[in-house]
């Protein structure tokens, strides 16, 4: 039967902004120096992150007659840091990324991510690039700044760094709308909190960046050794919505496949399946990485944001479900 649901999710007027936004995005990378490349969409390994699935393809070798599992890339990160290694410079990336289990009013499997690399930069001058990126390319007003442990002071009045479990649990217990199920750790109740007591009351106005993770939510960031100790990451915000996701890049190899390895076992202790580990990251990392900084933002939320649209769909040519 022939399909009645082939027109697209947007409208031809904000698929024109969206491709005027693309241009201002290219604009201001092309002004800094800032290399455009691309990497493979489909890889041999992928994030082992518990809390980013990954989408598997089967790819047949007709050379050998044997099938072999691949992944669509959650973001293009692994291989821009081993162009680092290689001495690229400084490079962005436009692509599309995939992730399982993510559809909603703003989640897509498939969706466009920009992706970029500074080097010299930390978290903090980082910050100051993606401000400016934000004011040229969306129009924001210049973004508020917080760290992490303000920012639960301020709506919540407790000490992330310091709260004890039952603190936290007690806390999520006492707020309203949240479906709380199965037993957490301090992150789960910590982003618990973030995701349903923070995250939707800031940035109404402009951005907020908010910086200085716990050291537990390091991911691919460095951890200085302050007291408490901190993960130099950065998270930006816009509309209660979370925009982008960034860091003082972490350089050792060795503490990168430990983290790997934490992250396997954190799958395993939940039944996620595991997946293999990027033994090309860690080879890059090992030849060596340089002093630098990445930020990965999600291009759909922010066209979606700068143009009032009430959902994801209404940015995009198709969304998933006019694939």
């Amino acid at each position: 039967m022939q399909a009645t649901n082939w027109q697209p999710t947007a409208e031809v007027a904000l698929l024109r902004k969206r491709a005027e936004m693309m241009a201002k995005i290219r604009e201001f990378f092309a002004e800094r120096g800032v290399l455009e490349v691309e990497t493979p969409l489909l890889s041999h390994a992928t994030v082992p992150d518990p809390y980013i699935l990954s989408i598997a393809a089967t790819v047949h070798d007709p050379r050998s007659s044997t099938e072999k599992i691949c992944y669509l890339q959650t973001s293009p990160e692994y291989a821009m840091k081993r162009l680092l290694a290689a001495g690229s410079g400084c490079i962005y990336q436009i692509c599309k990324a995939f992730r399982q289990d993510e559809l909603g009013r703003i989640h897509n499997p498939e969706f466009t991510m920009l992706e970029w690399y500074r080097l010299g930069f930390d978290h903090h001058a980082l910050m100051d690039e993606v401000d400016e990126f934000l004011q040229a390319v969306a129009g924001t007003a210049a973004a508020e700044r917080c760290s992490y442990q303000e920012l639960f002071e301020k709506w919540l009045n407790i000490n992330p760094h310091e709260a004890d479990l039952s603190t936290l649990e007690n806390c999520a217990r006492q707020q309203s709308g949240i479906d709380l199920v199965g037993e957490l750790d301090r992150d789960g109740w910590l982003n618990i909190l973030m995701s349903h007591c923070i995250e939707p009351k800031i940035g109404q106005d402009r951005p907020i960046f908010v910086y200085d993770f716990p050291a537990s939510q390091a991911a691919l960031s460095r951890v200085r050794q302050e007291n408490p100790p901190v993960a130099s990451r950065v998270e930006v915000y816009f509309k209660g919505i979370e925009l982008a996701n960034g860091f003082h890049e972490l350089q050792s190899e060795k503490e990168q496949r430990s983290r790997f390895l934490d992250d396997l076992a954190m799958r395993e202790k939940n039944n996620i399946p595991p997946v293999p580990i990027d033994e090309r990251l860690l080879g890059a990392l090992s030849h060596g990485l340089p002093e630098c900084s990445g930020i990965a933002l999600g291009i759909d939320r922010l066209i979606m944001l700068a143009t009032d649209s009430p959902k994801l769909e209404k940015v995009m040519s198709f969304d998933f479900s006019r694939a």
